[in-house]
Parts: C-alpha cells; structure tokens; sequence
C-alpha cells in the first residue's frame, strides 16, 4: 500500500482524514512541529518534524512519500481579523507551500500526486439579487476580497508540483461544522446571549 504524507494531520480535518487513511491500510506520515509529543496509535502512523518559519523539513519522509496531501494552514475562524492575523494566515499557507515545493523538487522522486486544501472563500459571496447567478462554477474568478485573494494565493503558491509531473488536485472546503472545534465553536458563542446570529 502507497504512503501518504500529510499537513495538518494533527487539525480537525487532517485527524479524521489520518484515521480514514489507515483503517484502509495506507501507510501515512503526518508532518508537524512537533513529532516527539504524537501518540502513534498504528504500526501504519508516523509523524516527521518540519517547521514552516526556520524552512526546515525531515528529508526521509519527502523521499517515503508516494501521495502528499496539504491541509496545513492557521485558521480563519479562531482569531480577530487584525492587519498582524490576517498576515499570519496568508503566511502559513503560502510559506508551507513554498517548503513543500521545494523539497518536492529535490526529493520527491516517488510522488505521484499532491492533493492541497483551499477553500470555498475563493468563490466570494453569492449576490441572490442577481437572477442570472445561480452559484459557482469550478473556473469563476477568485474574489477579490480578503478570503478571495488568500484562497488565490494559496492554490497558486502550490501550482509548480504540476511542472515537476507530479498530478495537483485542489480542493475546495467548505465550512465545516463539528463539536471537536472548528466554525461552530464561533457560530454557538452569540447562543449564549439567546442570539442567533448569521456569521460572515
């Protein structure tokens, strides 16, 4: 069975996604800052160090690698949108992809895809109040508000993966609910208050 490596498997997604690989017998390697702290609860699980501020990334797990698949990135719900925040989440997924790119190209000879997260903020906003906008279509223009330009930002800094032959598939999430955190810890604050609020 072919080995995956991921990003942000140890974040809400990347956790479910680690367990999913395995129970169908992947070998997978999750990438975090911190691989001494992970619990492995499988012979098929191991972690690798990178650190996306000192560009520093395990080698060995790049070389292991046949699939990688790109979650990482700081999230868009924790934290008020200051000038310094939103820096910080253009950074993260720009910067974790410069180092992937990087070391794909020096030692990703056994990839054969690559597969990173955006997001359905790509799109921008619906306008309902024009009858001829019925949705989205995968080739729209990116938005040209902030998640527009972040997303934007983000599947092109992952684009050179595709001149090296390996195959690129971008995903777009949408917001995803779950009790373990995510947007819907933010959604339930204003319940508190008995308030039942549209977040956008």
């Amino acid at each position: 069975m072919e080995t995956v490596l991921i990003t942000g498997g140890t974040g809400l997604i990347g956790k479910l996604l680690v367990k999913a690989l395995l129970e169908r017998g992947y070998s997978v390697i999750v990438l975090t800052r911190t691989p001494a702290k992970q619990d492995s609860f499988s012979t098929l699980l191991s972690y690798a160090a990178w650190n996306i501020e000192k560009n520093t990334i395990d080698i060995e797990a790049i070389k292991k690698a046949n699939i990688i698949i790109h979650l990482a990135g700081a999230s868009v719900a924790e934290k008020r949108w200051t000038n310094k925040r939103k820096q910080e989440i253009i950074d993260s997924r720009i910067n974790s992809s410069a180092l992937l790119v990087n070391a794909i190209r020096k030692y990703g000879g056994n990839i054969k895809a690559v597969i990173s997260a955006s997001a359905i903020g790509y799109y921008g906003e619906n306008d309902f109040t024009k009858t001829d906008q019925n949705g989205f279509v995968e080739t729209d223009l990116a938005a040209t508000d902030f998640l527009g330009s972040v997303c934007k930002q983000w599947e092109e800094s992952i684009d050179p993966v595709s001149a090296f032959g390996k195959r690129l598939v971008k995903f777009r999430i949408g917001i995803v609910l779950s009790n373990e955190g995510g947007a819907i810890k933010e959604f339930n604050k204003p319940l508190k208050f008995g308030l039942a609020t549209i977040l956008g």
